[in-house]
């Protein structure tokens, strides 16, 4: 099963949302900064925002056609919504709000299908309770559940899980992932959290500004980000813009010089030449700290620096260290304890060759 969405909508004299994609069964996600349009190409699928042009097909149904006038109505679209503020019912039990899409079916099937689905998200212990007297987990699960129960051909979440810590937002993404394995319809998940798109993500639309920046694996996308757009969007947190120095072919590699600073970094080989200017992109959690010279090491970057700050963020200390260029760091509060860290002191770090990667301009 496949959806193939064109959809062309004017938002504001300064913002226009034009993409052209097709959807495989399996999960994709929508990938971008905050007002890049993901939210509003799920709109327009469930029928909420009515497109200025296109076509939106799902499996071999139109759902909204500009040069036919096809504009089906969004409760005979099929499609499962799941929003950021989940939107349950407050005044009804667990159970009556999964079954609340059911009230053209029977009265046995729709329970049996309300028994099935909270069985498959572990809630079925909660159908007599209501909203306000179960965890925020437990609450989400109920809104998946109620999006699923009605056998949609098309599944759209919104942010499901930014409100979730991160064991239970696991969870919840296994139980996500094996629903679809047994029932591989398109899922379309918008997130801004890389975390979210490595563990869920068959596929990522990358978008910017209402367009399709690239479509690729999490691999392609993630790993490999081609943009510095996105290379900060895909949890690059180092990024900086240096001058090839010289060329180690038989080495595989090139010395670069970031720009405004005295320091130097060993980088995969390009085809950039000596002089040509080129942006580098680093993961703060691919960089190992040293409070004393480190020897021995196969990573071919050591640079000594100093500590300027550390940050709690959540289970991470995020640590600025000055290197002749600024770098940020990840480290547990563990090793930040063990190692002693404060601001003023001197550490080195250790950066992997392979783990610098070259942005295109």
């Amino acid at each position: 099963m496949t959806a193939s969405i064109e959809i062309k909508k004017q938002l504001s004299p300064q913002f226009a949302l034009d993409v052209s994609v097709t959807v495989e069964s399996g999960f994709t996600i929508l990938f971008g900064a905050s007002g890049s349009g993901k939210t509003t190409i799920l709109r327009a699928i469930a029928g909420l925002a009515r497109p200025d042009a296109g076509r939106i097909v799902v499996d071999t149904t139109t759902l909204f056609d500009s040069r036919t006038g096809v504009d089906v109505p969004v409760q005979h679209r099929r499609v499962g919504y799941v929003f950021q503020q989940l939107a349950l019912f407050p005044h009804l039990t667990v159970r009556d709000n999964i079954a609340y899409g059911l009230h053209a079916l029977a009265q046995r099937e729709a329970q049996d299908r309300v028994d099935a689905v909270a069985e498959t998200f572990r809630i079925a212990h909660l159908l007599g309770r209501k909203p306000a007297h179960i965890s925020g987990g437990e609450r989400q699960r109920t809104a998946l559940a109620r999006a699923l129960v009605t056998d949609p051909a098309i599944l759209l979440l919104d942010e499901p899980l930014s409100a979730l810590d991160h064991a239970i937002q696991a969870r919840i993404l296994d139980d996500l992932r094996r629903w679809n394995e047994r029932h591989r319809i398109p899922a379309l998940y918008v997130t801004h959290s890389h975390r979210e798109a490595y563990e869920l993500g068959e596929r990522i639309i990358a978008l910017e500004d209402g367009r399709v920046m690239t479509i690729g694996t999490s691999h392609e996308v993630l790993d490999q980000p081609s943009l510095r757009t996105l290379a900060n969007l895909a949890g690059f947190e180092n990024v900086f813009v240096a001058t090839v120095v010289e060329r180690a072919e038989r080495d595989g590699t090139m010395h670069c010089r970031v720009n405004g600073s005295p320091t130097e970094l060993e980088v995969p080989l390009s085809n950039h030449r000596a002089g040509d200017r080129i942006t580098l992109a680093i993961r703060a959690g691919d960089i190992l700290l040293a409070v004393s010279e480190p020897h021995g090491l196969s990573a071919r970057n050591v640079l000594r620096g100093r500590l300027t700050r550390t940050t709690p963020q959540g289970p991470t200390i995020v640590a600025l260290v000055d290197a002749g260029a600024p770098f940020v760091v990840h480290v547990t509060p563990r090793a930040a304890q063990s190692l002693h860290l404060h601001a003023g002191r001197e550490v080195w770090l250790v950066v992997k060759t392979y783990s610098c990667r070259i942005l295109a301009e």
